[in-house]
């Protein structure tokens, strides 16, 4: 009988140490992969990547830090030109959280005389003098300021221009009095880096903050380069209008002794206000399927005075024409007392015959008046034979059918 229990009591304590070493062995496994390295460093793109070239190989180390990029000496190719956009999100788009750059003082805290004061003890008087001087007329209309910084980075061969904001912008959006800002730079004369930042929605004083980094450019060739800024406010209707312009000539600029922060005023550039007639935003479309036109009044902006308050009640009529007989008309509702009037109403013509030759359409901008007859403000012809943007408008639906197309023109005499 002692045999068996002999027998069973090992047989159990050999069970045990069997489960024992193989949850062992498990959990060495498990610790094991969980300590492992990955092959490359990730860093979440939402908090600022940095992707410097010398540190993308075969396997694509993207995210160096801070404490890499020192260690990081390796040369880059002379002729190749790569581009840092810093901040960008999963969207393609810059967040707002701030950054700051190693070596480099904290701009939160600088004032606008602190920026004319560190600008005034690094910039020469030579280079002040080749920028773009403001004439007395553009003093008068104030375009805002522009608060940047331009860095070089000899160890990577990287010049380091950080966008920080801008500020007294004017108001591109005349019901809210607002804008929504954006800046495009270029580097020229070569116009080959194109960069721009993010949309800032309704406000006059944009707070960029956003880096961006220009590698394979040789020190000894930024003297003659120049730096382009263009102010711009987004307009989901049409084109972006053009608040200004910044030019920068690096030539007698300094940068050996590290970050140089400057501001500009901004000036005027071609922006297109009219001083007689106005000009009206049309959006066409030509369905050769349905054989229909759609049109889209939107806008009309810079419209003259009218009657003895100074503000008219505009509304647009619609005519269209066949073989210069009108076969169907439409208008707009009135927009009072207001030079700048958002119509967004939308109309459907069936067009008689097949293709648009011998049809024109006629736009035209009025003042209602309930005491007397309505004065027309100004006129607009779009068709095959029309000159100018009308005929330009005309030809783009006729070549690109189905496709909405959105012009700015402007309008001649009643």
């Amino acid at each position: 009988d002692e045999i068996p229990t002999v027998v069973g009591i090992f047989s159990a304590f050999g069970l045990v140490f069997s489960v024992s070493l193989f949850a062992w062995i498990c959990c060495q496994r498990k610790s094991s992969k969980s300590n492992k390295t990955p092959p490359y460093k990730f860093v979440h793109v939402l908090k600022g990547v940095d992707i410097y070239p010398e540190n993308l190989n075969s396997k694509k180390k993207f995210g160096a830090d801070d404490k890499s990029e020192a260690k990081n000496k390796s040369a880059m190719p002379k002729n190749s030109l790569h581009l840092d956009l810093e901040k960008k999100d999963l969207n393609g788009n810059f967040p707002k959280t701030t950054s700051k750059m190693q070596s480099s003082p904290n701009l939160e805290n600088v004032s606008p005389k602190q920026f004319s004061e560190r600008k005034k003890d690094s910039v020469s008087p030579d280079s002040l003098k080749s920028i773009t001087s403001l004439s007395s007329e553009e003093k008068q209309d104030k375009l805002g300021t522009l608060f940047f910084s331009l860095e070089y980075n000899f160890e990577k061969k990287a010049f380091v221009v950080n966008i920080k904001e801008a500020r007294g912008l004017p108001a591109m959006d005349e019901q809210s009095m607002t804008s929504d800002p954006y800046i495009k730079m270029t580097i020229l004369p070569e116009k080959k880096h194109k960069v721009k930042t993010r949309v800032l929605r309704k406000t006059l004083d944009p707070a960029f903050d956003e880096t961006f980094t220009f590698y394979g450019i040789p020190y000894s060739q930024i003297q003659d380069l120049t730096l382009h800024f263009m102010i711009l406010s987004f307009d989901r209707f049409s084109r972006d209008d053009v608040i200004g312009e910044v030019l920068i000539p690096l030539a007698g600029i300094e940068l050996s002794e590290g970050r140089m922060l400057m501001d500009r005023e901004i000036i005027k550039r071609n922006v297109r206000k009219s001083s007689g007639r106005g000009e009206l935003l049309i959006s066409l479309c030509y369905q050769s399927t349905t054989n229909t036109l759609t049109v889209v009044v939107l806008k009309a902006r810079h419209l003259p005075k009218s009657d003895v308050s100074g503000l008219s009640d505009p509304y647009v009529k619609v005519n269209l024409y066949h073989s210069k007989k009108r076969i169907s008309k439409k208008k707009t509702h009135v927009k009072k007392c207001t030079p700048n009037a958002v119509f967004n109403e939308l109309f459907v013509f069936d067009i008689p015959c097949e293709g648009l030759d011998d049809i024109s359409i006629e736009f035209l901008v009025l003042d209602s008046d309930r005491g007397s007859r309505n004065e027309v403000i100004g006129r607009l012809t779009l068709g095959s034979s029309a000159e100018g943007t009308g005929g330009e408008h005309w030809k783009e639906i006729c070549e690109y059918p189905r496709r909405q197309i959105a012009k700015w023109h402007m309008l001649c005499d009643g």
